[in-house]
């Protein structure tokens, strides 16, 4: 089945979704979880379009975009390039890895009061939240997929007379490419998951903080709507990440699908 044909079956499993959603919702129906207060996707819909229609919308979706945009490209820097440094250098492993392996396990958002007391503005403090977040991911990637590189191809660059950095441009960064993009996906998702949690802690604007203020007075059709936000700009940023990978690596054989 290619990709052409696979479409209508995703676009179906979305409409299945919200035909049982509406369905649940009109009929108030209470189990195991309670959907008799729950609004229905014709009042998101409708709060949606009206959102929208507002400037104020479209200010949080681009001070969200911009948050996260510039905390991942900083991750996205610094860890590529201290992932290969620590996995080809032994000095810059035992002087760097024993500092990230401490700072790994904590969780992002845990570092909000960290960037309360670091940095002046709201602003510097949630991208670096989200630098913060995506960077572990794209380092361990960068570095777990130097390790796994052929020793037999570097060894083949400097048999025909290739030094260091033509290893590392000719085979070290080439070869890492389908390791990082799969940091990079995954550390653009857990950036999402931060920003919008440092939003809604300390943010004045942006889709989270807009998100929590329509829970806090108690509108529910606006909460759905910043959720539906939130999954559609992740989405989209993510694919944006994973179409950059397969151009970017188009030399490499593909398997066949069915």
């Amino acid at each position: 089945m290619n990709g052409l044909h696979r479409w209508p079956v995703r676009v179906a499993s979305l409409l299945a979704a919200v035909a049982v959603w509406h369905l649940a919702t009109a009929a108030d129906l209470r189990l195991w979880v309670r959907f008799d207060r729950f609004p229905g996707p014709v009042e998101v819909v409708r709060e949606f379009g009206r959102q929208v229609e507002q400037g104020q919308f479209w200010q949080d979706v681009a001070q969200s975009l911009v948050r996260i945009l510039s905390g991942f490209a900083l991750a996205a820097v610094l860890g590529v390039a201290l992932g290969v440094a620590t996995a080809r250098s032994r000095w810059a492993g035992d002087l760097l890895q024993p500092l990230f392996e401490v700072a790994r396990p904590i969780p992002a958002i845990a570092l909000v009061p960290v960037a309360i007391l670091l940095f002046p503005a709201n602003e510097q403090g949630i991208v670096f939240i989200t630098f913060a977040a995506a960077f572990f991911p794209v380092l361990v990637s960068t570095r777990h997929a130097v390790k796994a590189l052929p020793v037999v191809w570097e060894d083949a660059v400097r048999t025909l007379g290739g030094g260091r950095w033509r290893v590392l441009v000719r085979v070290v960064l080439p070869g890492v490419l389908p390791g990082v993009f799969g940091g990079l996906s995954i550390g653009m998702g857990v950036a999402w998951i931060c920003v919008i949690s440092a939003e809604m802690i300390s943010g004045d604007f942006g889709v989270g903080y807009r998100t929590w203020q329509a829970y806090t007075i108690v509108d529910y059709p606006g909460v759905l709507v910043g959720m539906a936000t939130i999954g559609l700009l992740g989405w989209l940023t993510s694919a944006s990440v994973e179409l950059a990978g397969r151009r970017l690596t188009r030399w490499l054989p593909r398997e066949e699908r069915s």
